[in-house]
């Protein structure tokens, strides 16, 4: 499984181009500060929620989806200011704030199944590489054990 396959991923994608299309035209696109503000913000959700996958562990993953989510809720915040700028229509800014709140409670359930995951270590485990010493134990404990078979 990739992070592209986890829903509140997609869900999260789905709302950065909604932001991108609300912030591309009109006064919004001319208030540059605000503009690109909830653009990073919007981005920093997908992409922190992916960072997090790849790295591997669970207790890293909980950092990454924690930081989307408070990226999550600063765009909800923003959207509020944009409304009140009039920037965006209510009937526009009620499902954007409606669709941020769902993607919070989808990080934060995903957070608190990870926690009460028994998977802690890394997605990706590598076996541990056997020392110079310890492969050559290995070998002198079978060549002691052939010979105390054949004595």
């Amino acid at each position: 499984m990739y992070f592209e396959d986890l829903e509140v991923w997609k869900a999260a994608r789905a709302l950065a181009n909604k932001i991108y299309g609300i912030t591309k035209d009109g006064a919004f696109s001319k208030d540059y500060s605000l503009r690109d503000q909830i653009r990073r913000a919007s981005v920093s959700i997908m992409s922190n929620i992916a960072e997090g996958y790849e790295r591997g562990g669970n207790q890293e993953l909980i950092q990454f989806l924690s930081i989307a989510k408070g990226s999550c809720g600063e765009v909800r915040c923003q959207l509020y200011i944009a409304g009140d700028q009039n920037y965006i229509d209510q009937n526009e800014l009620k499902p954007l704030i409606e669709q941020c709140k769902r993607i919070s409670i989808m990080i934060n359930n995903f957070m608190e199944h990870l926690k009460g995951s028994r998977y802690k270590g890394p997605k990706y485990k590598m076996p541990k590489q056997k020392s110079v010493k310890e492969t050559l134990d290995d070998i002198m404990k079978k060549i002691n054990t052939k010979n105390d078979k054949t004595a």
